[in-house]
């Protein structure tokens, strides 16, 4: 398949196509993400990138591959769940249709475009693309790389526990329920015996290593934050403490546990900022700020004299220390504990409260992936990247006009004229919303500041 490009782009049809683009509504908000995207050649870059996974001159061009990671940056900015819904919000809308450069006779992609492209380009594409974000941010000031705090948290996966079935014998759990309601002499077992058998049987568990999903084999068994057990992902963020940017995301196994995950996450934290000249060194070390689930000898030892300095909160313990003899083990741990203590440590950690809690509210909650409708750990990545990457993005938008989502950028409008109202400005408030491009204007709060200036009172 051929590369279909907006590097290039015209307008494209006669006199009526381009006067239908002009006119159609404008959004202030993706208007200014299209400018920021335009400045850094956010589509050229990417089409260098995807490059090598398209054929010139073979069958019918793709859709451009800008136009596919903006679809995907709908979804963090709408809070969209799904594809299926990202398509149908961006075929909805004439300002998303501004915003992914479409031309009067064109229409949207559709949600099998989208995974069809996902399924065409590598994860490190999609890395890459995260990466030219990330650079965005950088060149905004908004990335220092000296704190970083990381911390994890759950995502449903697309899998059902009912569909279990073991590793050993490949029997499934409704199976194996009415198994054992006929050993236990229940000849014809109904939905409801089954359901009660089940909440009463002794060694009631769950095991990862005794149970898999068919329908999603690399979704693990786990209890979610509410306190619910459900097959699942964990993605870890490591968020820079002093802006909020969010400078690597990774998606593991539900059931590895925080100090299994932390080196990835690291690992690659250390590669973004690589790609902004502010990787960590052990002579210019930068901090990791986390709570007591990441704290054990071993990530302590790997920590100790590498490029990364912890700040890692210590469970309490009653029990004397015993070493055995492991002294790169006792240094590791007496270090990070007197850095524990100074009042850094202390301000570090509300910052991490603040802001990797924060993360995760506006990626999983308000972005819509506390449930993912995607599966295998490559493709829950892919997506998960591209949405942390449209959070930076709006970081930026936010530094650089005072908004960072569609939803601030129209309450600024509504906000100004209620405070119009509220101060005696009548005059203002009613030419204001009889004004016919006040709506779709790229600068609403410019307009109200012109008829302020006119029509005070």
């Amino acid at each position: 398949m051929a590369m279909g490009r907006l590097s290039n782009r015209r307008t494209s049809g006669g006199t009526g196509s381009r006067l239908a683009v002009e006119l159609a509504p404008r959004h202030a908000f993706y208007d200014r993400c299209n400018k920021v995207l335009a400045e850094a050649e956010f589509d050229e870059t990417v089409e260098m990138l995807c490059q090598p996974d398209y054929a010139d001159g073979v069958g019918r061009p793709s859709i451009p591959p800008g136009r596919y990671f903006r679809m995907l940056f709908v979804g963090q900015f709408e809070g969209l769940a799904s594809e299926r819904e990202i398509a149908w919000r961006c075929a909805d809308s004439l300002s998303l249709h501004r915003f992914l450069r479409l031309d009067a006779e064109e229409m949207a992609p559709d949600h099998t475009t989208l995974s069809l492209t996902r399924s065409r380009l590598p994860l490190d594409v999609h890395h890459a693309v995260f990466g030219l974000i990330l650079e965005i941010a950088d060149k905004h000031d908004l990335v220092t790389g000296k704190r970083l705090g990381v911390d994890a948290s759950t995502q449903a996966a697309n899998a059902a526990l009912r569909r279990l079935v073991r590793r050993d014998s490949g029997e499934d759990y409704r199976r194996m329920l009415e198994r054992l309601a006929r050993e236990s002499g229940i000849k014809t077992p109904t939905t409801e015996d089954l359901i009660r058998l089940d909440r009463t049987r002794k060694g009631k568990c769950l095991s990862n290593a005794d149970w898999a999903s068919p329908t999603d084999p690399e979704a693990r068994i786990a209890k979610m934050k509410d306190g619910t057990t459900h097959l699942a992902y964990k993605p870890e963020h490591a968020v820079d403490l002093d802006s909020g940017v969010i400078v690597a995301a990774k998606i593991h196994a539900a059931d590895h546990g925080d100090t299994r995950t932390l080196a990835g996450t690291l690992e690659q934290a250390e590669v973004m900022l690589g790609l902004l000249d502010a990787a960590p060194s052990p002579k210019w070390p930068s901090e990791v700020v986390a709570d007591k689930g990441y704290h054990s000898r071993e990530v302590l030892k790997g920590l100790e004299d590498s490029a990364w300095k912890s700040r890692i909160a210590e469970k309490r313990s009653t029990h004397f220390a015993r070493w055995h003899g492991d002294t790169a083990a006792r240094r590791a741990v007496y270090n990070n504990r007197a850095r524990l203590l100074s009042g850094v440590a202390h301000h570090a950690f509300k910052l991490r409260a603040e802001k990797v809690e924060r993360s995760f509210a506006l990626i999983l909650d308000i972005g819509g992936l506390r449930r993912t409708w995607l599966r295998g750990v490559a493709n829950v990545e892919k997506r998960y990247s591209l949405q942390v990457a449209a959070d930076n993005l709006g970081l930026v938008i936010r530094r650089r006009f005072g908004v960072g989502t569609p939803r601030q950028a129209t309450m600024a409008f509504w906000l100004i004229l209620r405070e119009s109202w509220a101060g005696g400005c009548a005059i203002c408030a009613i030419l204001l919303i009889q004004a016919p491009d006040a709506t779709r204007s790229n600068e609403p709060v410019q307009i109200v500041a012109a008829y302020l200036g006119t029509f005070s009172i």
